[in-house]
This record gives structure tokens, C-alpha cells and sequence, in this order.
């Protein structure tokens, strides 16, 4: 008897053991809501050799780098850590220098990019013609672009989230603010 009081006990803890088994599955991770403002626009104040609209949540800071030249901006945007670092060239034979270069520090995202998309930009109109490229994945500049009127000006943008590249979390910001960058190219304008 003996046994079998053992043997039932043992079975008992067994089911009892099966049956307290819970399949765990973790809740996936949320992000914080983002409230975005209404979207507005205002023009670059004056004194520069380019003119766009500028983004009404932006602030123009002078780029006070080591290396920069004059007109020389960034676009802060500090709510969303963002910011459009702009710097400008006056073409003196030396346009292919200026594209390359842009070409090659759009692709040095590579190594963290899921792809590159190249987009021309032409508007005959105000003669203003570049490339943009939007960077996929999770790079630390998701959208850069030069303009050039392909003989006196060159100017190149390149927009960044002050953050650990997550593009899970960024991609509402990212959303929101590339209209805005669209808006500034379409509306690029030389002004000597």
C-alpha cells in the first residue's frame, strides 16, 4: 500500500506540477507618445547666399564648428533632438569635387543601412538641382541632399537625430520632420 500512496502522490505532484505551467509571453515594447506641433513655416532670415523655408518649431544656430566656413547653419529642432546641419560652398570649378563628396559621406551609412534610395531634385524655375538620399535602417542620418545651381552656389543638408539609432522609436519623429526638409528643398532659392 505503501507504494502505491507514493506512486499516487508522485503522480499528483506531477499533474499538479504540468498544470501550474503558465506560457509566459512578454508584452512587446512600447515608446512614449509623441505630440507633434501644427506644422507652420517662416523664411530664412536674410544675409545668405540661399533662402528656404524654415520649419516654425526650428531655430537658426550659425555653425560654430572649428571647420566651418561662412553661412555655415544648423536647424535646431531641440524638442525631437534633431538637427539639419547645412553647409554651403561657392563653386569654383570644382562642382565634381563637391558632389562626390557629398555622395561618399551619404554612403558612409552603409555599414548601419538597410539601403540607400537616390532621388534627383530639379527645379528649373529657380535653378536648384540635386540629389536626395534617404537613408533606411537604423543610421544616424536618415535623410542628406545637395543643391547647386551648377555654376556659383552648393549647398549640402544633412538631418540628424541626436539619439541612439532605434528606428522603431525614431521613425514617427522621422515622419514627421522629413516633409519639413522636402518643404526646405522644394523652396531653396539663390539670392546672389
Amino acid at each position: 500500500m505503501k507504494r502505491r500512496q507514493k506512486l499516487l502522490i508522485g503522480l499528483f505532484l506531477l499533474l499538479a506540477t504540468a498544470a501550474c505551467r503558465h506560457n509566459y509571453t512578454p508584452k512587446p515594447r512600447g515608446f512614449f507618445r509623441i505630440e507633434f506641433p501644427e506644422k507652420s513655416y517662416h523664411p530664412l532670415p536674410a544675409g545668405y547666399p540661399y533662402q528656404f523655408d524654415v520649419p516654425g518649431y526650428a531655430t537658426v544656430v550659425p555653425d560654430t564648428d572649428a571647420s566651418a566656413e561662412p553661412y555655415w547653419i544648423n536647424l535646431s529642432i531641440p524638442q525631437y533632438k534633431a538637427e539639419i546641419h547645412l553647409s554651403y560652398k561657392k563653386i569654383e570649378g570644382n562642382l565634381g569635387i563637391f558632389t562626390e563628396e557629398s555622395r561618399q559621406l551619404a554612403y558612409k551609412h552603409t555599414v548601419k543601412a538597410d539601403g540607400i534610395e537616390e532621388q534627383l531634385f530639379i527645379n528649373p524655375q529657380q535653378k536648384v538641382f540635386g540629389t536626395i538620399y534617404k537613408i533606411k535602417g537604423n543610421a544616424a542620418s536618415p535623410m542628406q541632399f545637395y543643391l547647386t545651381d551648377s555654376v556659383r552656389h552648393f549647398l549640402r543638408g544633412s538631418f540628424y537625430i541626436r539619439e541612439v539609432p532605434n528606428i522603431d522609436s525614431l521613425k514617427p519623429v522621422i515622419d514627421f520632420l522629413e516633409p519639413d526638409l522636402v518643404r526646405m528643398i522644394e523652396s531653396t532659392k539663390w539670392v546672389r
